[in-house]
């Protein structure tokens, strides 16, 4: 049995994705979600099978059994398993669950413009060994 239910990829670099990751650490009293930052240093995207900017167009999970899943049903997972099922169980219903869907596609595709991380050139991701390297917390 795994030591997690749902392992959640989140781009440390991205201020609202950090609010977000910072509520759940605190809701995630049993320790049940792993949290990884793709935007680390030390993060090997290939050591997972897969690469940097793959993570970076949208939110990414992993189940314990090695399933990967994006989007919205990430949040669902990561809200269930800190105890929000009753909230979870809402955004499966017909018309929310697509307009939830919809909402996040539109922030994944504007998420740099949005949180500032453009420039002149556009808003391409940067390669990992460009991207800003923030010190490792202790």
């Amino acid at each position: 049995m795994s030591d997690y239910e749902v392992e959640v990829f989140f781009d440390g670099d991205c201020p609202l994705c950090v609010r977000e990751i910072h509520m759940l650490q605190k809701l995630d009293r049993k320790q049940r979600i792993r949290f990884t930052d793709i935007a680390a240093p030390e993060f090997d995207a290939q050591a997972l099978g897969t690469d940097y900017v793959t993570l970076m167009d949208k939110i990414h999970g992993r189940l314990p059994g090695g399933e990967w899943i994006t989007g919205v049903e990430v949040f669902r997972r990561l809200y269930a398993a800190v105890g929000l099922s009753p909230l979870v169980a809402l955004t499966r219903l017909p018309g929310v669950r697509q307009g939830l869907d919809a909402a996040y596609e539109r922030f994944a595709k504007n998420r740099l413009k949005w949180t500032g991380r453009c420039d002149a050139a556009g808003c391409a991701v940067p390669h990992p060994q460009q991207a800003p390297q923030r010190p490792l917390e202790t």
